[in-house]
């Protein structure tokens, strides 16, 4: 059975940092693609940035690049978001997503972690 279990989230003021972390149960890790959404009060859930396993190629959206670093350790079947300079925007529950069958493109339909709160004051 597949579980994501995500931690790591928290309230930080702008400018600050913050790790998430995703623990994988039930994958075979490699050809997987891992990857974050992101949901704000009142709005859609949003990707915010995958990693896929099989060549460690990853994706960032636009108002992401630069701040956050998505990566992966195997050993571990865990992936990680780093976020550096956060901003109140970047506030929203944030899930873990995945895929066993690599698919990224699919990722809005693979399996979910129940979600981590990350605040952001200014």
């Amino acid at each position: 059975q597949v579980q994501l279990v995500e931690s790591g989230g928290g309230s930080v003021q702008a400018g600050g940092s913050l790790r998430l972390s995703c623990a994988a149960s039930g994958y075979t890790y490699r050809g997987n693609c891992m990857g974050w959404f992101r949901q704000a009060p009142g709005k859609e859930r949003e990707l915010v940035a995958y990693i896929y396993a099989g060549s460690g190629s990853t994706y960032y959206v636009d108002s992401v690049k630069g701040r956050f670093t998505i990566s992966q350790d195997n050993a571990k079947n865990s992936v990680y978001l780093q976020m550096n300079n956060l901003k109140p925007e970047d506030t929203g529950m944030y899930f873990c997503v995945g895929r066993s069958d690599g698919h990224c493109s699919r990722l809005r339909s693979g399996d979910w972690g129940q979600g981590t709160q990350v605040t952001v004051s200014s």
